[in-house]
């Protein structure tokens, strides 16, 4: 019975670790995305991103839902993956260099693709 003890508490500290290693968060943030074209954009760039398990963009508010794990990225540093994409990031603006780097229709003031 002891050494079933044992075993079951060394099983429990194990899967407790492994679950803290894992831990992973969602955010959502608002954009500056018009089109298509900026959702896939965006979409690339935070999938693409060492911790982000997953981004996706819904276009209808401008928002994207980024889930990721704490240990290998913050929220600053995707918003940051998004300012220097060309889009604004909530409170942060658009790195105006990624900008000029973007399709007309991505820009600010720019049209959406039909």
């Amino acid at each position: 019975m002891k050494k079933l003890m044992m075993l079951f508490f060394a099983l429990f500290m194990i899967t407790g670790t492994y679950a803290q290693q894992k831990k992973t968060e969602t955010v959502v943030i608002h954009t500056s995305a018009i089109c298509g074209d900026c959702k896939e954009r965006i979409e690339n760039a935070l999938n693409y991103t060492k911790g982000v398990v997953f981004a996706e963009l819904n276009l209808d508010t401008k928002d994207v839902t980024v889930k990721y794990k704490t240990k290998k990225i913050t929220k600053e540093e995707i918003k940051q993956k998004i300012v220097e994409t060309g889009y604004d990031a909530d409170e942060l603006k658009a790195n105006p260099e990624a900008i000029e780097e973007l399709p007309m229709c991505c820009r600010p003031g720019g049209m959406p693709e039909e």
